[in-house]
């Protein structure tokens, strides 16, 4: 995230259009973020191990580069490389878009995946620069990781969406949102009219995190907010870096927007300590644009959410053109242990004033904490008993925890009565408990 008062820098006017004309034909009428989209299928959990392994990644190529990736310096070009080399090898169709500021060039890297409505157009970016007096691995490794993850994981489930997907990672973001800048100011108008959203990622692994949604298109807010709900993890609007980030300049073109943030040199009050952890009166990133951002710097859980709500945004946000109920959750937030290679135990639900049958897309949002998830089997019983598998035990699952949301076909069930989790731990050595879980009707 650029600082508060970010310097005025002068960026070289050069031609994109290339670049534009091989992304999409020329525009019929402007698109709106008027209606939310229905997803078409659940987004996929985005792993926490992947993400944090590109984080490893722009922590060495730093290392290799006098500490930094920032504009001008070899770090961020090798930055730009490695993450341009994996969406060319998983099918993106990948440009550099080079500006200057400083005297020196700078990189904005375009990935287009294939199809999808060309004159709707859904962005997701993060800045891939650090400061130079560190590796920027929360600011912002963190949010480029997680956006890159999360392009990966679409070719994987070679996604087709309604709309056109775009990821982006932007330079020279810390001298002033340079490099978003100029590729806002660049669209032509029938090329910014294509855009019907831009969703930013700037510093979502804070190590004192708190969960920060942006509030400013409705549907993008609320999007990420039903996903949070569905963890019952309560947010907050984001306001420490409103306009200090990438989504202001396509903001200011009239672009819906919106996006994620996990708290940067604030200081993290009591009440939120208390609905989130960590520490009250200490800042969310004590390392913010300091030497000690490293991989060290990350708070795992909450760059796992971040990441799995990202895959959730471009899933349900890139499908469709239907406004979907906005839902009621039904949730438990009481902790239940799990007994060690034990018997089953089950966390009620108490669903009540529905009619008729549960949908056929049910949400189910489990958060358990587990050092060893593959030794879980994981159900949803309905109020009949019967029993909807989730997950099942895998020996070579060796990751912590399961965090994550899974969708049923319950379209026989009655809605209304008492549903229940059911967690059994088949394995000995590890232990955990059911957090929280709940349901979306």
């Amino acid at each position: 995230m650029s600082p508060a008062r970010p310097r005025s820098l002068s960026v070289a006017a050069l031609a994109v259009a290339a670049l534009l004309a091989a992304a999409a034909p020329a525009v019929q009428a402007a698109p709106t973020a008027g209606t939310a989209p229905a997803a078409l299928a659940a987004a996929p959990d985005i792993p926490l191990a992947n993400v944090k392994a590109h984080l490893t990644q722009l922590q060495s190529i730093a290392t290799a580069n006098s500490g930094n990736r920032a504009h001008g310096r070899a770090g961020y070009k090798a930055s730009v490389d490695y993450v341009k080399a994996k969406l060319d090898a998983a099918g993106y169709t990948t440009a550099l878009q080079q500006f200057t500021s400083g005297g020196a060039t700078g990189y904005n890297l375009i990935a287009d995946w294939p199809g999808g409505d060309p004159n709707k157009v859904l962005m997701a970016g993060s800045h891939l620069d650090s400061v130079t007096s560190g590796a920027g691995i929360n600011d912002n490794g963190s949010g480029s990781a997680a956006v890159l993850e999360t392009a990966l994981a679409v070719s994987r489930a070679q996604l087709a969406p309604d709309k056109h997907l775009r990821f982006a990672w932007w330079g020279a973001e810390e001298l002033g949102l340079v490099g978003s800048k100029y590729y806002v100011n660049n669209l032509a108008t029938a090329e910014r009219s294509r855009l019907a959203g831009y969703l930013n990622f700037d510093m979502i692994g804070s190590p004192n995190p708190g969960y920060f949604v942006y509030d400013d298109d409705p549907v993008i807010e609320q999007t990420f907010k039903d996903y949070y709900a569905g963890l019952s993890i309560p947010t907050e609007i984001e306001t420490e870096g409103d306009g200090r980030s990438d989504h202001a300049p396509f903001k200011n073109a009239g672009v819906p927007v919106g996006g994620l943030f996990s708290g940067a040199d604030y200081t993290k009050t009591s009440a939120q300590a208390q609905k989130w952890g960590g520490t009250a009166g200490q800042a969310f990133d004590r390392c913010y644009h300091s030497s000690c951002d490293t991989t060290a710097n990350i708070n795992d859980t909450a760059l796992d959410r971040n990441s799995d709500a990202i895959a959730h945004a471009v899933w349900t946000l890139s499908a469709g053109t239907t406004t979907p109920p906005t839902g009621t959750v039904f949730s438990n937030t009481a902790d239940v242990a799990v007994p060690d290679n034990g018997a089953a135990v089950t966390s009620p639900v108490s669903v009540t004033g529905r009619t008729g049958n549960a949908p056929s897309a049910l949400k189910v949002a489990v958060d358990i904490k587990h050092t060893y998830r593959g030794d879980l089997v994981v159900d949803l019983l309905a109020p009949d008993g019967t029993a909807y598998r989730l997950k099942n035990s895998s020996s070579s699952d060796s990751a912590d925890n399961v965090i994550t949301t899974y969708t049923v076909n319950a379209s026989s069930e009655t809605a209304n009565g008492t549903w229940k989790l059911q967690v059994r731990d088949v394995a000995a050595q590890d232990t955990g408990y059911i957090d929280s879980w709940g349901l979306t009707f």
